[in-house]
């Protein structure tokens, strides 16, 4: 089995170690949100902006409950897998198989699916937008194409993939922006969000 010609850079490592903190942390306050939904109790802190940007609808939706628990505790579970990535990285575990690395980028490629589907339920099924979730999925797409990148240009996927991932790298930025102002066009001439807020 082999490992990765580049490994982690420190600072991937340390952005790693943020998005997963994040992630973490919203994926907690919305967990107190949906508590405090079923409880009929105000939350910790607010997520209800306008009556189209709220949490309300989509946590307690059949979306926002997909595995017959709340979304929420997916994201606390699983975005401690970058953190404990990105500590492993920092702590110099250069000599960690490729499959690790691949497994990484497996769960965080199927949360960014994931966090697309729920951005289109929101927006075509539901009529609304969680601003939590947003939260969560500003800090998905990053850490999908960062890591993509990274992952091709680190050899992960064979040498052909090599060019793809430096050019990847390179331009993740732009990419995520992409990404991010699609969904953002999507709702904004769906549901008219900049409306409901002003």
């Amino acid at each position: 089995m082999s490992v990765p010609t580049a490994p982690p850079s420190r600072a991937l490592a340390a952005f790693w170690i943020i998005a997963g903190l994040l992630g973490w942390a919203v994926s907690f306050l919305l967990y107190l949100e949906y508590i405090g939904q079923l409880r009929g109790v105000d939350p910790l802190v607010s997520c209800q902006l306008s009556v189209i940007v709220t949490c309300g609808p989509n946590l307690l939706s059949p979306g926002g409950n997909l595995l017959g628990f709340s979304n929420s505790i997916i994201g606390v579970v699983l975005f401690l897998g970058p953190i404990y990535a990105g500590v492993t990285a920092l702590a110099g575990a250069t000599g960690l198989r490729s499959w690790y690395w691949r497994t990484y980028l497996a769960f965080i490629a199927a949360a960014f699916v994931f966090v697309h589907f729920l951005a289109y339920r929101s927006v075509f099924e539901y009529g609304s937008l969680c601003p939590w979730c947003m939260v969560v999925w500003l800090v998905t797409i990053p850490l999908f194409w960062v890591t993509l990148g990274w992952s091709a240009r680190a050899g992960l996927w064979g040498r052909r993939m090599r060019p793809v991932g430096r050019w990847l790298a390179s331009w993740a930025p732009l990419v995520v922006i992409l990404d991010v102002a699609l969904i953002a066009v999507v709702a904004q001439l769906r549901l008219d969000v900049l409306g409901s807020l002003f």
